[in-house]
């Protein structure tokens, strides 16, 4: 009996206990003088009081602000009173956390059978209430709101260690499109991924029990429970993100600045784009690439992309896979891809990956969308200049879908309404069609095909009619092997022409035409071996075809003698690995390694010029004949890939990174901006390819709950066989190019300053870049040489250059946005004197760009209406109006001389020189 009465004691005495802790803990209490501080500042010092940790969503309080006095208060009793009159609530569970939540309430206890030994029949599981799930939760769907109570469980029974492999896709709950770039990872262990351009994920952990978060940009957090005791596959679903302040920055990649490996690299959503105005109301991804720190262009009106001091050609655009070597139409002044059909844009300005190559700058890959796997759908819009339409829908419901969008100017009546009487004869329009379907075979295969073509003719205040066409194929098989590892298999091919005529005088008719054709075959593979470890390899080939320019005669009066070039082929191949190393949670390190492999290809004539002396026609020692087929020079070498991030808190890292890359085609241009008369050129066995290195290094703070993004980035490049020309190259329909290229050595570095917040009312960003581009021609003759052999500033060289988008949301309908623009202005060269030689007038020039335009500053001012947001319409619509160059500014596109009466004067060429109003209609059903 006495050990009766002494265990009872003690049973009674340990519980005594254990309800004291538990009141304890629930009582904890807390002082303090709050003025006017923000919620996440209140929080923290809460925390730093007690023991409880507080969950919120930054975005939702980031305008939350607690005035409050308290003195030994209960934890509860100091929040109540904090969220008193507001739409905020909160919940303490177990566990000493705290959850915030606006407008819905959180009950943090589990039910009853919430640990039931009930097994269920299949992967979908029967449903189990999850305490984490509001239970009035309007706003989340049926469907989200039963995943996220179930349990999912994969393989049979519990094995202690070891490591499993869950896979799947995540996809768009009402149109079955992939969500590119959405995170699903675990907090305990610290383990995530994210999904690749299909929505694939592949995740590696140890056995056992999760709860995976599921965020993303443009959908709503979601999570799913699973038990893990074998590899499994499990899709997910989830719901797109229409909060009223229209945040285009999710959770999921809010800290990607920071924690991510990648440096160097923009991302835009098709959302962000929409809202930067633009200069005839559509939106232009090219214009808003252009406000990214560390891109410029010569001048206004021109698509053309300069990366961190690098040219126009130096730049690889990817549309779905395919090489788009003339990304605009009109000259520049819209951007050859329709917006409606767009998902991301992502610029890559350094730590290129390995499975990209063959341009020294920057990689931009445009990825068109899936289209809507679950019903019919469209969207346009209407303009002053352009139109637009796009449908989608399945072909085999949640299995096949189709999209396909059409646009097209008609601006020949704005030129029949200027004054002056020549534009009013000129013409201008084009227009361009994308295609894209995809098909899931079964769970393993998956096939995608892309179609692009667009054509642009105009004539502007002269005889001469330019055409120009783009034509572009892919076709991509993507396989899964198995959870860990799966390949894309993908066929493009690329064309671009153009056709210049002139017809008015019968005597001097004719049309020179050009053309490039590429066809290229990749297989990329991707395996995750574990959560440590992402390996990218795989391999490639394509094959050139250039028309390099013929002219010929229109009709039987023309006295124009026919001129071929002599046409161009080549093949380049590459092989490449890469691995990302988790080697600890704050140490990452990327290696990779791409091997490439150039061979230029007859039927070709190959000068040969004397050694030690300049090229020239003269100066052509022997002429060596290549067969078809037949190679007639090979280049090949390593590029190599590094980069390293460190992780100095949870808020800041640094990274550093180093890539080289080789380029075996260049771009030859007479024109400071892009011409669609422009040429490219192989390299053969007078002309180098190009070879550059860049080091970079960065520094990344986020600051208010990773809300507002900063991030300074410095690089240094040096280029190698840079293309340049001599005064007074002719380019066009030239025998023998070589002897007006020759190879220089560049050089380029520079600053970035970001400061991004893309959540709230207000959100935008500004950027502030210093760089310098420099080229210098020291080989060769003296006669070749540059600027005495010296460093001179590129044509696209611009030290400052400072871009700020802001942009301010009313309410749910009524959002502007005002852009500021500013650059140094570009180099030129200029006469500075006139003189005589053998009674022949000669001008003496400067030296090669030791001069400047005037600098370059633009306001830009956007205002978005939305109609009502009733759900059930025929279709939704808003109107965009907008002001391009509102204060009028007459920037300078070009400075160009005239002599008169005896007198040489110089003159400012503006392309816009005053506001331009826009106004566009969009639609949706």
């Amino acid at each position: 009996m006495k050990h009766r009465y002494l265990l009872l004691v003690v049973l009674f005495l340990t519980l005594f206990r254990f309800t004291a802790q538990a009141q304890q803990q629930a009582e904890k209490t807390v002082t303090g003088n709050f003025q006017h501080v923000l919620f996440e500042q209140f929080a923290t010092q809460l925390e730093a009081q007690t023991k409880l940790h507080f969950y919120f969503n930054p975005a939702a309080v980031d305008s939350l602000f607690i005035t409050l006095q308290v003195q030994d208060v209960p934890v509860s009793t100091a929040l109540e009173r904090a969220f008193q009159n507001t739409r905020f609530h909160f919940a303490i569970d177990d566990e000493n956390r705290v959850f915030i939540t606006s407008g819905i309430t959180l009950e943090p206890t589990l039910a009853d059978s919430f640990f039931s030994t009930e097994k269920p029949n299949d992967l979908a599981n029967t449903p189990r209430r999850d305490a984490a799930v509001p239970a009035n939760a309007p706003s989340r769907s049926r469907y989200i709101r039963e995943a996220e109570a179930k349990i999912y469980e994969f393989g049979n029974g519990m094995p202690r260690g070891g490591k499993v492999t869950l896979a799947g896709h995540v996809r768009d709950l009402k149109s079955g499109e992939p969500v590119v770039g959405a995170t699903i990872y675990s907090e305990a262990p610290a383990i995530g991924t994210s999904t690749d351009q299909f929505g694939y994920y592949s995740l590696t952990m140890p056995a056992g029990r999760y709860d995976l978060k599921v965020r993303g940009i443009g959908i709503k957090n979601t999570r799913r429970q699973v038990v893990l005791g074998g590899d499994g596959k499990l899709e997910i679903e989830v719901e797109e993100d229409i909060t009223p302040l229209k945040e285009v920055v999710i959770e999921a990649e809010k800290d990607k600045n920071v924690s991510g490996m990648q440096m160097g690299l923009e991302k835009l959503d098709i959302k962000t784009l929409r809202q930067v105005p633009t200069a005839f109301g559509e939106t232009d991804i090219l214009r808003v690439v252009l406000t990214l720190p560390g891109v410029k262009s010569v001048g206004e009106g021109s698509t053309g992309l300069n990366v961190r001091g690098g040219a126009t050609d130096q730049n690889l655009i990817l549309f779905n896979g395919t090489t788009i070597y003339n990304p605009s139409h009109l000259f520049g002044f819209f951007s050859a891809f329709n917006p409606d059909i767009l998902q991301s844009v992502e610029l890559y300005k350094s730590a290129i990956p390995a499975k990209y190559g063959g341009r020294l700058s920057s990689v931009l890959e445009i990825k068109t969308r899936e289209g809507n796997k679950k019903k019919l759908s469209g969207s346009g819009g209407i303009g002053p200049l352009t139109s637009r339409f796009t449908l989608e829908g399945p072909i085999v419901k949640d299995k096949s879908a189709f999209i396909i969008s059409g646009r097209t100017s008609y601006s020949d009546w704005i030129l029949r309404r200027l004054s002056n009487s020549s534009f009013r004869q000129s013409s201008a329009s084009f227009y361009d069609i994308s295609a894209h379907v995809s098909h899931q075979l079964n769970d393993k295969n998956s096939l995608y095909a892309t179609g692009y073509i667009s054509s642009d003719r105009f004539r502007l205040a002269s005889d001469t009619t330019y055409h120009y066409r783009n034509q572009n194929a892919s076709l991509k098989w993507q396989h899964n092997f198995n959870n860990k590892l799966y390949g894309v298999l993908t066929g493009a091919y690329s064309h671009y022409a153009y056709d210049i005529t002139s017809e008015k005088n019968p005597v001097n008719a004719s049309r020179l035409k050009y053309g490039i054709k590429q066809t290229n075959l990749q297989a990329d593979f991707s395996y995750f071996p574990n959560s440590k470890h992402t390996i990218d390899f795989g391999v490639s080939s394509l094959l050139y075809h250039i028309t390099p320019g013929s002219l010929t005669p229109l009709g039987g009066e023309s006295l124009i003698s026919t001129n071929v070039l002599a046409r161009e082929q080549a093949v380049e191949s590459a092989i490449y690995a890469s691995d990302r190393i988790d080697l600890s949670q704050r140490l990452s390190l990327s290696l990779g390694l791409r091997y490439s492999l150039f061979n230029a290809l007859g039927p070709r004539d190959v000068y040969q010029y004397a050694p030690g002396e300049s090229r020239t026609e003269t100066s052509i020692t022997d002429t060596l004949r290549y067969n078809s087929g037949k190679v007639l020079a090979t280049y090949h070498g390593p590029e190599y890939r590094a980069s390293l991030r460190y992780g100095l808190t949870d808020n800041s890292s640094v990274k550093a990174s180093y890539n080289r890359t080789r380029q075996y085609i260049h771009q030859l241009s007479n024109t400071a901006s892009v011409s669609p008369a422009d040429i490219w050129k192989l390299s053969d066995a007078n002309i180098r390819p190009q070879v550059g290195d860049q080091y970079s290094i960065g520094y990344y703070h986020n600051f208010r709950a990773n809300t507002i993004e900063t991030s300074v980035e410095a690089y240094y490049k040096k280029l190698h066989d840079f293309v340049d020309y001599k005064s007074g190259a002719t380019l066009i329909l030239n025998h023998h190019i070589e002897t007006d290229i020759v190879n220089a050595e560049g050089k380029a570095y520079g600053v970035e300053v970001l400061v991004k917040k893309l959540t709230g009312k207000i959100n935008g960003w500004i950027s502030y870049t210093y760089s310098r581009s420099l080229v210098r021609v020291n080989a060769g003759t003296t006669s070749d040489m540059i600027n005495g052999g010296r460093y001179y500033p590129s044509n696209f060289d611009k030290p400052h250059d400072v871009t700020m988008i802001g942009n301010y949301r009313f309410s749910r309908r009524f959002s502007s946005s005002l852009n500021f623009t500013y650059s140094t202005g570009r180099p030129i060269t200029l006469p500075l004197a006139k003189y005589y030689v053998a009674n022949s007038l000669r001008v003496y020039y400067s030296d090669r760009n030791a001069y400047r335009v005037p600098d370059y500053y633009r306001v830009d001012f956007g205002l978005n209406i939305e109609g009502n947001h009733k759900v059930k319409k025929l279709a939704h619509s808003s109107w965009t109006l907008g002001v391009y160059n509102l204060t009028g500014r007459r920037n300078p596109y070009s400075v160009y001389f005239k002599a008169e009466n005896g007198q040489i004067r110089g003159y400012k060429l503006s392309i816009f020189g005053q506001p331009i109003p826009t106004i566009t209609y969009n639609f949706k059903f």
